[in-house]
């Protein structure tokens, strides 16, 4: 059963990703399938999000506790994680880009509003959900300390705005002079929010929250 389990992790997993990759080679089409889909809220959470983040949690968890990250001082050292920390700060970081991609469908429904169509939180979450693929993805290029924590960052949320672009019309139909106004507005949304979540991680991981480092000794210590 464990095996079979296993076995079905990774297909979903790699089927996520392999959705996300699409996003970027033929946005259009792709899009279109997921429209016509019309899969639930439960399906896009289940069998696609949360599988990309966990899966790049455990390669970016796997970076911090392998090679570590450079953490800023009057002399910088390499700084490689334990595992129970690496458990915590992924686990912490994955919480909040959940809550990027719920933040993120709010504001795409709320500007859908306001622009004079009503759509469900499905259809936001959805769009909202697979564009954050890029993103997600490019988390992954964390892996190596030489490279600057901002740079895979930077990467991804350009991309993952470019593939909103078809993304937010396509699942959300706004009426045609509307559509630029939902899409700016719920790009910056986004932009926002993730960029929030990418600053306390690179800020834990460099060193620079030591209240926030103790607080998690702490509670790996109370374990």
């Amino acid at each position: 059963r464990a095996i079979v389990l296993s076995g079905l992790g990774g297909a979903v997993t790699n089927l996520a990703m392999i959705k996300a990759l699409l996003l970027l080679l033929r946005p259009e089409s792709t899009w279109e399938g997921i429209a016509n889909a019309g899969r639930g809220m439960m399906f896009v959470l289940f069998l696609y999000l949360l599988p990309l983040i966990l899966l790049t949690s455990v390669v970016e968890g796997y970076g911090l506790h392998r090679w570590g990250k450079w953490q800023k001082g009057e002399v910088n050292i390499l700084k490689k994680f334990s595992v129970p920390e690496t458990v915590v700060v992924q686990a912490a970081h994955s919480v909040l880009l959940l809550g990027v991609a719920f933040v993120g469908a709010q504001a795409a429904k709320t500007f859908a509003g306001t622009f004079h169509r009503r759509h469900t939180y499905t259809h936001a979450f959805t769009a909202i959900a697979y564009g954050m693929g890029p993103l997600l993805v490019l988390r992954m290029a964390d892996l190596w300390p030489a490279l600057t924590p901002w740079g895979p960052w930077c990467v991804g949320i350009v991309l993952t705005i470019a593939v909103l672009y078809h993304g937010l019309p396509c699942i959300l139909r706004p009426d045609p002079p509307h559509a630029i106004g939902l899409y700016f507005l719920t790009s910056l949304t986004l932009f926002v929010a993730a960029g929030l979540v990418r600053l306390v991680y690179v800020y834990y991981v460099e060193g620079r929250f030591r209240g926030l480092e103790k607080i998690v000794n702490d509670l790996i210590g109370g374990m």
